[in-house]
């Protein structure tokens, strides 16, 4: 499995910014896909998770009601549109995919097998 990222930049507080992640070789609804990321000088955290037929999701506390995770099945490219983006969010961030169990949850990064490059979001204040 490939995973690309892309659709980072710089924007300004408040502004928006939807990331995109094409994967390839083999991905299925039984896999999972997040988007981590991380700031310098911080640990890599978990951002948001979609899996299942019906587009599961869950979303660190951090970013819940700003971002929001989706898919097209058609393109395997799982998104990640951001709002009201902060300063704080500032980070590379990476998408991630693995089979998803349901007795694994869904933002232990040490699960995911497959990862993308990252890509950069810098927001200004």
């Amino acid at each position: 499995v490939q995973l690309q990222a892309s659709g980072g930049g710089l924007v300004q507080a408040g502004g928006s910014l939807r990331l995109s992640c094409a994967a390839s070789g083999g991905t299925s609804r039984s896999y999972v896909t997040s988007w981590f990321r991380q700031a310098p000088g911080k640990e890599r955290e978990f951002v948001a998770a979609i899996w299942g037929s019906v587009g599961v999701t869950y979303y660190a506390d951090s970013v819940k009601g700003r971002f929001t995770i989706s898919r097209n099945n058609a393109k395997n490219t799982v998104y990640l549109q951001m709002n009201i983006l902060k300063p704080d969010d500032t980070a590379v961030y990476y998408c991630a995919a693995r089979q998803y169990f349901s007795t694994i949850v869904v933002d232990r990064i040490a699960t995911y097998a497959y990862w993308g490059q990252g890509t950069q979001v810098t927001v200004s204040s």
